[in-house]
């Protein structure tokens, strides 16, 4: 066998240290939130498929939005359920880099849907006469693609790159797999300076996203200041994404500070809900948000509800 090749086939996940007894509560109270976020989510997808008045760019990019929120969430919740049911919490080498790329994929997809959505609210708002020959079916198909393949690039590129190390432990202190624990368990470190650089690029990208993701915002407020008409139509429009856009933003650094400064004398319960929180935060939030302060959608719904209780 070469050398660099791991003979680690199954990984041992050791976060979860709840008691037996507290497992089954935890395991109805985690089932009714991804069985929310499930219904939430497909909700307001449905909706705007079947209601030909929101096939609008803006309505289309929340669509697909969603969708990454059932794509991170299904990799996740399904294997954590079964762990709570289960004596031994194992993952198969292939099925942990599989989850990871599912994770980091599903985190860098939600800031790239975004700062597309953060650029049609500019297009929107700031050049109002060119927004349908700007946001043009082909721009919105090149936006949808570009936010998921990309980020799927990316993230599968940093896995490839993690993949050729080899392994000295299969214990993972984590409830799910993710990229830096594994390359945490590198035989020789020095092996893992190309991981680190290929990370540092990627944190560089999404960093210029956010950035971009600013810039807009300025540009946005500057153009509603003096327009009564265009503050109307950001406290409509731009309010529920920069309510998405502070959510991803708060578990994301939260995850990051509990990553670099968290103490060891946390409880690892709390722990775990630090490190899963962008997992159940966003997805169950921001069809909730956008559902509720978006009118077409939510009058589409009510209309929906009212219709079906007649």
């Amino acid at each position: 066998m070469m050398e660099n090749v791991s003979v680690i086939k199954i990984f041992y996940l050791s976060g979860l240290s709840e008691p037996k007894n507290n497992r089954f509560v935890l395991f109805s109270l985690t089932l009714l939130c991804y069985c929310v976020i499930l219904l939430v989510n497909i909700t307001l997808i449905v909706t705007i498929i079947l209601d030909k008045n929101l096939h609008e760019p803006m309505y289309i990019l929340l669509c697909a939005f969603c969708m990454n929120g059932l794509y991170g969430t299904t990799g996740f919740f399904p294997k954590f359920l079964w762990d709570l049911l289960s004596p031994v919490h194992v993952i198969s080498y292939s099925g942990c880099f599989l989850q990871g790329l599912v994770i980091h994929s599903f985190a860098c997809i939600d800031l790239s849907f975004l700062a597309a959505m953060a650029y049609d609210r500019y297009v929107a708002i700031c050049r109002p006469l060119q927004y349908h020959t700007i946001m043009s079916k082909q721009r919105l198909m090149k936006l949808v693609c570009f936010s998921w393949f990309t980020p799927f690039c990316i993230i599968g590129t940093n896995i490839c790159i993690t993949s050729r190390l080899k392994l000295c432990s299969p214990y993972i202190a984590s409830l799910f797999c993710v990229n830096w624990l594994i390359v945490a368990l590198a035989c020789f470190p020095a092996e893992t300076m190309v991981n680190n650089i290929v990370a540092y690029i990627t944190i560089l990208i999404y960093v210029f996203h956010g950035v971009f993701i600013v810039w807009s915002y300025i540009y946005l407020i500057r153009t509603c200041v003096n327009s009564v008409e265009n503050r109307a139509k950001f406290m409509q429009t731009c309010v529920p994404h920069l309510l998405s856009l502070i959510t991803f933003i708060f578990t994301v650094l939260f995850d990051i500070m509990n990553i670099r400064y968290g103490s060891k004398k946390l409880p690892q319960s709390l722990k775990n809900f630090i490190s899963m929180e962008i997992l159940v935060i966003p997805p169950l939030m921001n069809p909730l948000i956008y559902g509720f302060k978006l009118t077409k959608i939510r009058n589409r719904f009510l209309g929906y509800m009212n219709f079906r209780i007649k």
